[in-house]
């Protein structure tokens, strides 16, 4: 058995930003200066270790999150590289649901960019502590003191500088650190693995003072002892500086804001420092929340490497030499090779029969794992992201990881006969690797439909397809992926009661059926279901069939076979006999009840509503608005960045196809946009009739 590890030693950590703001560069930085690697890869070379897909070393993005393991100081760093494009948004979701710490990188010429907004907000849901770096101030049009204002303005109100930049753009050529008040500067023979300390310039030394003065101000805010130090002119020494810092990060008060060019190899060391000072080990954010299976009783999950086994697994990888991966964030407790395990999800019990750190796509064999690691294990097949992993003698639920919605869909079929099984095994495959990505069919074509995230999301399953699984496929046009619901409250009855192969069925059910607005809807949750009966009515044991079955018939809208969402489904009524009741009858008959409400209730059709962001040169803002109003937009806020506009608007997915061919048309080339799933939203009736008439073929 390998010795435990210090907890306090521990750092998980996710790096985090907008596209192209440096976060895949910046990884490889740290790798190289902790000795990871001994020769540095670069995104635009397509040799970065992080970026290890094939699609994207020739993209340039990064697609899949990656997970590496590194030592600093005595510190072990666990990185989760995360991508910056919104296809891939839910690489960031499973990745901070799991973090103890984050990194946001912000480019210093764009600043808070559209996805940096997106990704800092996810990190809010999950109450993830962050330091900012601010990256590329070797740029031309760098401004460190800009990008600090837009965080604040957008982001949070307490981002304050640790560091200044010596000099910007082309002059970039140093740090000031506020809390040693020296200034660093990088040996460039060395790319940077040597630096050496000065005294701060004097041209720059009452800037500083006048920051770290400000620094000193807002600490001591929430810090009694530094406040007494600092009113009464005491020395303050680093430490005293780092251990508030510290305190401040964890407890979401304070954002320290350091600067840098990771391609320039300049400040990543002192990014390191800080994260082993700042950002917090396992034993210092709150403990996870599980929840008790049999009682529904909330219990916390210390991260005590004695007690008895828990984890969540957030990330499913097939591997074609070594099988399934199952990446896993451990809470208590402590696993081995050979150990059996729970998964609370389905049940199941299931042996590990590899333990597996892993670096980027490549894996080490060790022999356990402990509260706080994050790597991987091999062996268990029936496991999917978000489930919960224990030892026998610890049954509870940890809280899942929710994704968003799917928005668009192609219709896909093998191209040869001989294709046709191995279409469908990869499908299989990739759905379970991706909690966005959706394999259905349709009820009248019997086409098989994949969904996603975005046009890329699709573009890059179905290049994995030909590479990874060597299938030749054909594939349609992208459609948009609607979403039905009701908007009248009915009752439904379903009864099955049938003699089949001599053994007698029956259950009659009565279901109430009611529209849920979307703020009513807990995150992650598409419809409700109510149990309003005694037992003497129906009995507890068909009460789980009767739920699940009802809500799996919320799979299959009246209108176009779309999924229903935002319904209520209330259990009023029923009745049951003590020789020929089932679980099987009482499942037939709750998806009977439950077609039946539905077609009743006057259904609705929804569309995807994406959250658009417009950054373009002032010249174009007027006809671009003009634009967005005829495309069903609505406009939300136009604010000022970096000399541009930006512009932020809800439009329907439906008319956003090749909307990046237009946007070019319209501003020379100089715009650019983002855009990411909100919600579904009930479609006009005009719209909606013309959605059925081509679904329905006349």
């Amino acid at each position: 058995m390998s010795k435990k590890k210090d907890l306090s030693e521990i750092r998980n950590i996710g790096i985090m930003a907008h596209i192209d703001a440096g976060k895949t560069t910046t990884s490889e930085r740290i790798l190289f200066y902790t000795g990871i690697i001994h020769r540095m890869g670069e995104v635009h070379d397509g040799n970065a270790v992080m970026d290890w897909m094939d699609q994207e070393k020739e993209r340039g993005i990064t697609i899949t999150s990656a997970v590496t393991t590194c030592f600093w100081k005595k510190k072990q760093i666990n990185i989760i590289d995360t991508p910056g494009h919104v296809d891939f948004t839910a690489e960031v979701e499973r990745s901070l649901r799991i973090l103890d710490g984050a990194i946001g990188v912000f480019c210093a010429v764009g600043g808070v960019e559209p996805q940096s907004e997106t990704v800092w907000h996810q990190a809010d849901r999950y109450n993830v502590p962050r330091i900012a770096f601010i990256n590329k101030m070797d740029r031309s049009g760098a401004d460190f003191e800009h990008v600090i204002d837009m965080i604040n303005d957008r982001l949070t109100k307490n981002a304050l500088a640790v560091q200044l930049p010596i000099g910007q753009e082309d002059s970039f050529e140093g740090i000031i650190d506020l809390i040693s008040m020296k200034a660093v500067y990088f040996d460039k023979e060395t790319m940077g693995l040597k630096y050496h300390t000065k005294n701060i310039p004097d041209e720059l030394l009452e800037t500083a003072e006048s920051m770290r003065n400000k620094l000193l101000e807002q600490l001591s805010e929430f810090d009694d002892i530094l406040m007494e130090k600092y009113l009464e002119d005491n020395e303050i020494s680093e430490a005293d500086i780092i251990s508030v810092i510290r305190t401040g990060v964890i407890k979401h008060q304070f954002v320290p804001v350091l600067c840098g060019s990771s391609l320039k190899n300049k400040g990543v060391q002192l990014l390191l420092d800080a994260i082993n000072n700042f950002l917090p080990s396992p034993l210092d954010v709150p403990p996870a929340i599980g929840t008790k299976i049999e009682n529904g009783e909330e219990i916390l999950v210390q991260p005590n490497p004695d007690g008895p086994f828990s984890a969540l697994a957030f990330k499913v990888q097939v591997d074609k030499f070594v099988g399934k991966l199952i990446y896993i964030r451990v809470y208590s407790g402590s696993i081995k090779r050979g150990d059996p395990i729970v998964n609370q999800t389905t049940g199941k019990k299931e042996r590990v029969s590899r333990v597996l750190q892993v670096h980027s796509n490549k894996k080490k064999d060790i022999f356990d794992l402990n509260a706080g690691d994050i790597a991987a294990l091999v062996g268990p097949k029936d496991i999917k992201t978000g489930d919960t992993l224990t030892s026998g003698d610890l049954n509870l639920f940890l809280a899942p990881i929710t994704f968003p919605d799917s928005v668009i869909s192609i219709a896909i079929e093998p191209k040869t006969k001989a294709d046709k099984d191995n279409l469908d095994i990869s499908l299989r495959k990739l759905e379970e690797e991706d909690p966005t990505f959706r394999v259905s069919q349709h009820k009248d074509t019997g086409q098989t439909l994949i969904s996603g995230m975005g046009e890329l999301h699709l573009e890059i399953i179905i290049d994995r397809l030909k590479r990874e699984f060597n299938v030749q496929a054909n594939v349609g046009n992208p459609q948009v992926a609607y979403r039905e619901s009701i908007t009248n409250q009915v009752k439904a009855h379903g009864e099955f009661i049938r003699e089949m192969n001599g053994k007698g069925h029956y259950a009659v059910i009565d279901l109430k059926l009611s529209p849920l607005k979307f703020d009513e809807l807990k995150p992650g949750e598409k419809n409700r279901f109510i149990n309003s009966v005694e037992p003497e009515v129906i009995p507890k044991e068909f009460w789980k069939a009767i739920q699940n079955s009802s809500l799996n018939a919320c799979l299959d809208g009246p209108l176009m076979s779309s999924p229903i969402e935002r319904v209520r489904i209330e259990l009023v009524g029923g009745k049951f006999n003590e020789v020929d009741s089932s679980e099987t009858a009482f499942s037939i008959a709750s998806s009977i009840a439950v077609n039946n409400g539905l077609r009743k209730a006057k259904a609705i059709v929804m569309e995807p509503i994406m959250l658009v962001s417009i950054i373009s040169p002032e010249d174009f803002v007027g006809e671009i608005i003009g634009d967005v109003n005829s495309k069903r937009g609505r406009i939300e806020h136009i604010r000022s960045s970096n000399q541009k506009q930006e512009i932020t608007a809800h439009i329907p997915m439906s008319e956003l196809f090749g909307y990046s061919t237009r946007l070019r048309s319209i501003s020379q080339g100089r715009a650019d946009y983002t855009m990411e799933y909100l919600k579904h939203e009930k479609t006009p009736t005009n719209i909606q009739e013309k959605i059925l008439k081509k679904v329905r073929g006349y």
